[in-house]
């Protein structure tokens, strides 16, 4: 029998470690410090645009406010989400848009284009500063000629629907867009841009975060048709969006020169908080992956069987961490998102069959948003599915009509934390603690 007063505890140790995978992540503090590093720049520059978009602009601008001089700053604008627009103390001077995300809006296209009005004002001997991070895709729509905005949300909408990863994603928006894939870059040329980023895909390349606005590339309209054609979207996808991919032809990066991104933000640092306080609070660790992507059934799998392998003759308390995005392919017309079913399958697939003692298991985004719902998460034990039949709830009909929200919330375990400000994709948190040993040793 599982002791509830371990399983509360280890539950609290869960939460505390993804909080610290949160702090790690602060935008206001990483932005302080890499403008701090580029003082020089700012002081030689004739003046200067602070251009951000994504889920932490309010707090990044904030930050840039607080070091570049007031004098200096030309203009500043800011898109990010309704859960993050809300506390705008000292952002008086920047024209703030609010976007929709993971679905693009017309509030987020009218942000679109006051960024790139602003970048087109700048000239030779400005800085444009652009903070970039997670959500900036979606919340930065700017369709090519010909492509209208609600079919870019049609596409965008079959897109998350198909379990397409971030990255699969991101090659068909960039081919729809004015600003991705360097669009933003090209549009400041020749002024000096600096591109400061948090990161929320794999491998951290500039070039994929948030499609990549600052980053100059050649853009292949066929590598996105490449994609609608694996996930078989052709049907799905508006006319105006396949008649462009099909006819538009290559587009040549633009110059590099003057162009400096920096990643100061990443799953990979928020991992490692993750670790560092899981050891301050006693457990031994494991990462089960660096980046956990690709389909939840498959990630649920590979985090019990990398529990169970580190749990054999364990007699320590352990934490298997991962970090990275998974995918849902949709086929039910429930509510939920990608770390909630993770967590619900985690629970219907270990039930008792993790060795060695109680169990808790989160997976929870760092936004503190999954997908179209108020929570970042789920956070289950393994009482989990008896609370839910209790409830009345039959678990696995829940997850095949991808109602995970309803599933957890009928247990008590959805992960509330309201929006942290930051994204770097998600963190996942497996705790065991043998029966020997006190949760509190």
């Amino acid at each position: 029998m599982t002791d509830p007063n371990t399983v509360a505890a280890m539950r609290a140790d869960a939460r505390a470690i993804f909080s610290a995978g949160i702090a790690a992540a602060d935008p206001y503090d990483a932005t302080r410090h890499a403008l701090l590093e580029h003082k020089s720049a700012i002081d030689a520059a004739r003046r200067v645009f602070l251009l951000a978009g994504g889920k932490a602009s309010l707090a990044m601008m904030r930050a840039a406010l607080a070091i570049v001089p007031g004098d200096r700053v030309t203009r500043a604008v800011a898109v990010t989400n309704p859960e993050n627009a809300g506390s705008r103390d000292g952002l008086a001077r920047v024209d703030i848009h609010v976007g929709g995300h993971p679905l693009p809006d017309a509030g987020g296209a009218a942000g679109a284009a006051a960024i790139e009005a602003a970048a087109s004002q700048a000239a030779a001997g400005d800085l444009v500063i652009c903070l970039i991070s997670g959500g900036a895709s979606a919340l930065m729509p700017a369709p090519v000629a010909g492509v209208s905005l609600d079919d870019k949300i049609a596409a965008t909408g079959a897109l998350l629907r198909s379990g397409a990863d971030i990255c699969e994603v991101n090659t068909v928006r960039t081919a729809l867009s004015r600003l991705k894939g360097g669009g933003l870059a090209r549009a400041a040329s020749p002024a000096r841009v600096l591109g400061l980023i948090l990161s929320d895909v794999p491998g951290d390349d500039p070039a994929t975060i948030a499609s990549g606005p600052t980053v100059p590339r050649d853009i292949d309209p066929r590598q996105a048709l490449d994609v609608i054609d694996r996930y078989d979207l052709a049907v799905s996808m508006p006319a105006s969006v396949m008649d462009h991919l099909r006819a538009a032809p290559p587009r040549a990066a633009a110059p590099e020169e003057g162009i400096e991104n920096r990643v100061i933000g990443s799953n990979a640092i928020s991992l490692a908080a993750c670790e560092e306080r899981a050891r301050a609070l006693g457990y031994d660790t494991v990462i089960a992956a660096r980046w956990l992507d690709g389909d939840v059934a498959e990630a649920a799998e590979l985090l019990i069987g990398t529990t169970i392998e580190a749990a054999a003759g364990h007699a320590r308390r352990l934490a298997v961490l991962a970090g990275g995005e998974t995918t849902v392919r949709v086929v039910g017309h429930g509510k939920g998102g990608r770390n909630q079913e993770l967590a619900l399958r985690f629970a219907l697939a270990a039930g008792e069959m993790v060795p060695g003692g109680p169990w808790v298991m989160l997976s929870g985004g760092t936004d503190g948003r999954d997908g179209p719902t108020d929570a970042a998460g789920g956070l289950v034990d393994p009482g989990t599915v008896s609370r839910m039949t209790d409830a009345g709830m039959a678990p696995a009909d829940r997850l095949a009509d991808n109602d995970a929200y309803r599933a957890l919330k009928a247990s008590g375990d959805l992960l509330m934390t309201g929006p942290t400000g930051t994204n770097v994709a998600d963190l996942q948190i497996v705790l065991m603690a043998p029966d020997r040993v006190s949760a509190d040793t």
